[in-house]
């Protein structure tokens, strides 16, 4: 059976450079300001983050290529905690817990050594990347491959070499999916890196996800090609000075059906998926706890005194001034959401006439209409769930919606709130929906469900970010928030 046929690698194209990332680059800015910071302020806070980050990234990226299999609890024990084979019991695995955990610190020890790259200003080179595969598979002596009657059979991996046979995998429908045949190899690594040099300039996600299928089409090892693949991701965002992300389990059939339009000239949907997950970590980041760091080589109370001088000085009251530019764009977005809203429930006012006479309110809600602690806990207890920190000490906007229709009524609320636990000069929207059933006809019992979310993913914006750059992205976000609140509510009336 046919399936996907092999053909050379293709530089970035205009097509991929037009993919709309806009949102991301006043992001990438604020990150940058917002490190210099916590490096002063929160130095371990910023450290441990990092750290849990790599060893994270260290479980999931062998857990995508069934390498292993970890259950969740001792995963988080793991990234807490650090590799440590105590840690491990045996059924929480399917192989043996001294096995995985030198697997573990092979993948911990190949995102180091992309670390020492930076540091060091390493070219990206064919020598690295064989460094990079030596280290990954120093723990794996052999993999599977299969003769001309698919018979599958254990071979010698070799480490830090290309491949010497072809390794096309059979799907499961039956077709092959072919590779860049061996002898083709050489010519096409040195086209990617010849390519991704001159790629300084670009926006890093989207080159991140160019050379994560790029390198995948070539799949110059034997095996251990994904591994590779995504510590050079890593290489590359940290290299831009961002985060590196990850892809973890439960993401795996996104991001396969991602690499695979891919193959089929598509990069976008894989460049989205690496968008969010940087988004969601630099949103982390945000959230390391300033307070609870005490420097050991400092009395406590002159770190007082230095924090005091910080919180204090000119310099920072002119920065916060700037940083909280950001609100004036949350006002820009609030306005934008009603306009929104108005349109889409004049639509349904129309569709629902013939059946009856829908009751439908618009309410803003800030600073500016003194009711900005509403939905404090419902944002709050959201923020806690992505690891994330709501900053409430600042200012909080939201649109809330709804329409009563007989004994329902459908609560959809557009919050735009600060993320981090200091001023940060990032906000992000998110979007949420409660469904009400009157009991009686008089309105004297009603029962609320819990608040459904209504928005994969927040909409992240910056004191950078402009309007006219993000506008469309977020009318999409929020149009497509809004339908999941209205199909929640179709679905009961």
């Amino acid at each position: 059976m046919a399936g996907y046929q092999w053909k050379p690698i293709e530089p970035l194209s205009d097509r991929d450079r037009r993919i709309d990332l806009a949102a991301m680059q006043p992001l990438y800015e604020t990150w940058r300001a917002s490190k210099q910071r916590l490096e002063q302020t929160s130095p371990s806070g910023l450290r441990e983050f990092k750290d849990r980050l790599i060893r994270r990234l260290s479980i999931e990226t062998g857990i995508l290529e069934r390498l292993y299999d970890l259950d969740m609890g001792t995963t988080e024990a793991l990234v807490t905690q650090g590799f440590v084979e105590d840690i491990v019991v045996r059924t929480s695995t399917d192989i043996e817990p001294a096995r995985l955990i030198d697997i573990l610190r092979d993948h911990e020890a190949a995102i180091q050594l992309m670390m020492d790259c930076i540091a060091q200003k390493r070219d990206l080179t064919k020598g690295l990347i064989h460094e990079l595969h030596a280290i990954l598979t120093r723990h794996q002596d052999t993999t599977t491959a299969v003769d001309q009657f698919g018979n599958r059979f254990e071979i010698p991996l070799l480490k830090g070499k290309f491949k010497e046979q072809p390794n096309n995998p059979k799907r499961p429908d039956g077709s092959i999916h072919e590779y860049c045949p061996p002898i083709h190899v050489e010519a096409e690594m040195d086209n990617l890196l010849r390519w991704v040099s001159s790629y300084s300039s670009e926006d890093p996600i989207i080159v991140a996800a160019w050379l994560q299928h790029r390198f995948t089409q070539i799949h110059p090892y034997q095996d251990g090609n994904g591994r590779v693949s995504r510590a050079l991701v890593t290489l590359t965002l940290l290299r831009a000075d961002i985060l590196p992300l990850v892809i973890d389990r439960n993401m795996r059939v996104e991001y396969i059906k991602s690499l695979e339009a891919a193959d089929y000239g598509d990069l976008t949907s894989l460049a989205e998926l690496f968008a969010n997950l940087e988004r969601n970590a630099i949103l982390q980041g945000l959230s390391v706890d300033a307070e609870k760091e005490v420097s050991h080589q400092r009395t406590l109370t002159a770190a007082v005194i230095d924090n005091l001088a910080f919180k204090l000085g000119k310099r920072r009251e002119a920065k916060a001034a700037e940083l909280r530019k950001v609100n004036d764009l949350a006002v820009l977005l609030r306005e934008r959401t009603r306009r929104h809203l108005e349109r889409a429930l004049t639509d349904l006012e129309r569709t629902l006439a013939t059946i009856g006479q829908p009751e439908i309110r618009i309410a803003e809600g800030g600073p500016d209409r003194g009711n900005a602690h509403w939905y404090k806990f419902e944002v709050v207890e959201t923020a806690n769930a992505a690891g994330k920190f709501a900053n409430f000490s600042e200012d909080h906007y939201f649109l809330k919606a709804s329409v009563r229709f007989q004994r329902e009524r459908l609560v959809f609320v557009a919050s735009f709130h600060h993320v981090g636990r200091e001023l940060s000069g990032i906000m992000e929207a998110t979007a949420f929906s409660q469904l009400v059933s009157f009991e009686d006809s008089d309105d004297r019992e009603s029962v609320a469900e819990d608040s459904i979310p209504c928005s994969l993913e927040p909409f992240v914006f910056t004191y950078k970010t402009k309007e006219g750059d993000i506008g469309d992205a977020f009318s999409r976000w929020l149009d497509g928030a809004f339908a999941i609140a209205l199909k929640e509510y179709g679905d009961r009336i």
